[in-house]
């Protein structure tokens, strides 16, 4: 059996019976290895509704789908197996049909939203590995989608005035800053990127560009509320 066959049948195992697998016993994946395995994986469990994007320095950027199935609305409840993950994010949803014109018009194309990712593994035992974490979505969960400002002129988001509170924890308080300093060039980074990957870019589907509030984590029954000057709130509840 290939290292993406194994990972593969793995991950969706892992999928199936929401049980974490054990990474160590697994072969490690390469860069290209990894993205054939999210392909394999997104095939079986269904649509992609958005993508993830991070820089790796001068190498390919991280590229993961999210499914369709776990984006939600704002207030939504989401079941936690023991803790979630939370990042604050602008996101940016693609609201006509791409062209070459894409990233020289951006409003044209692009509404941007707040949005909440929802971070958990579907691995144990090696998880930490870069390209592990790869092939497992890049270890997304969901995403939570909340607004955005309702006349947008196209102009970038770097540094904004946030909040992020879960529970009893208030994460963040004031400026944050989009991974880089720019998120239009985020969005650039994925866009140069994705080609087919996973179905490609299409109408409809949200990229995120990376968290402005770090990753923690918390159990059920957090309440988590956020919330981006110009683009509104954002809330959720894990269960």
């Amino acid at each position: 059996m290939t290292t993406v066959e194994a990972i593969s049948r793995a991950l969706l195992e892992a999928r199936r019976t929401e049980r974490r697998l054990d990474a160590s016993t697994l072969p490690v994946p390469d860069y290209d290895e990894a993205l054939e395995i999210q392909r394999r994986v997104q095939a079986t469990i269904g649509p992609v509704g958005g993508f993830k994007v991070a820089r790796r320095g001068e190498a390919s950027p991280v590229i993961a789908p999210i499914p369709a199935s776990l984006i939600l609305p704002s207030g939504a409840t989401v079941p936690v197996r023991d803790q979630m993950g939370i990042e604050l994010e602008i996101g940016f949803e693609l609201v006509a049909e791409p062209t070459t014109e894409i990233l020289a018009d951006p409003k044209a194309f692009f509404r941007p939203r707040i949005v909440l990712e929802l971070v958990d593994t579907r691995l144990a035992g090696g998880a930490d590995d870069p390209m592990m974490k790869l092939a497992d979505m890049q270890i997304n969960a969901g995403l939570i989608l909340g607004a955005g400002p309702e006349d947008w002129d196209g102009t970038d988001f770097g540094a904004v005035s946030a909040s992020l509170r879960c529970g009893d924890r208030q994460v963040v308080d004031g400026e944050a800053t989009v991974p880089g300093g720019s998120a239009l060039a985020n969005l650039a980074l994925f866009c140069a990127h994705v080609g087919d990957h996973c179905g490609g870019f299409r109408k409809g589907q949200t990229i995120i560009t990376g968290s402005l509030s770090g990753l923690e984590y918390f159990p059920g029954g957090t309440h988590v509320a956020g919330l981006i000057e110009g683009f509104g709130e954002i809330s959720s509840l894990l269960e």
